[in-house]
């Protein structure tokens, strides 16, 4: 099968008033992008262990987990070297709002969970691209050299749900959550966050 590429399967691109106020905002982008990449790691992890019995998906999340956690490592080392302190930020409505669409029973559970994480990939790397024209160097080589990971955790998580689920079931799941997706980015948000929509001045 051929997995759709990373345009294709967003509904609508990053709005650029969200990428001015990411370069408005860089300490807030960059904490709470080492909480994303974090979470990431942990949701990895607990699908290993919810999912103990398929073994390509933990192999698969098993990997992911790994390198989230060396993405994590890599911001803070960046966030170090820049001397950001360390503080509380609140998670965006972003992945709660997707995860709200995941049905209660198997097999679509964990069908469901695969195409959001499918969705915050695609996102994740839509934005690093969408950022790394504007950065410093440092920055910038850095966002870019995650594109490649996040575009292939995005294809993972695709990959998976198609092998796990009717591909007319997962069809119709990725329609009905890109469709969330594109009102959770173009919507008013209240507070800026790496996967937020149009931050309100």
């Amino acid at each position: 099968m051929t997995l759709p590429d990373i345009p294709q399967f967003l509904a609508c691109s990053t709005p650029g008033a969200w990428v001015e106020a990411a370069l408005a905002d860089q300490e807030t982008l960059l904490i709470d992008h080492k909480n994303n990449e974090f979470k990431a790691a942990s949701t990895a992890m607990a699908l290993i262990a919810k999912y103990n019995q398929q073994l390509d998906l933990i192999n698969f999340m098993s990997r992911l987990a790994r390198e989230e956690l060396v993405h994590h490592e890599q911001v803070l080392r960046i966030m170090k070297k820049r001397r950001i302190e360390l503080r509380p930020v609140s998670a965006s409505r972003y992945a709660s709002g997707l995860r709200k669409l995941v049905r209660s029973h198997e097999p679509h559970r964990l069908v469901d969970t695969l195409v959001v994480g499918a969705f915050i990939e695609a996102r994740s790397c839509e934005r690093f691209e969408a950022l790394v024209p504007h950065l410093d160097e440092e920055l910038g080589k850095f966002y870019g050299g995650l594109l490649k990971s996040e575009a292939r955790h995005f294809q993972g998580y695709l990959k998976l749900a198609y092998q796990y689920g009717e591909a007319r079931d997962v069809d119709a799941v990725v329609a009905r959550v890109r469709e969330a997706e594109r009102e959770l980015i173009e919507s008013a948000d209240t507070e800026f966050r790496f996967h937020s929509g149009v931050p309100q001045v």
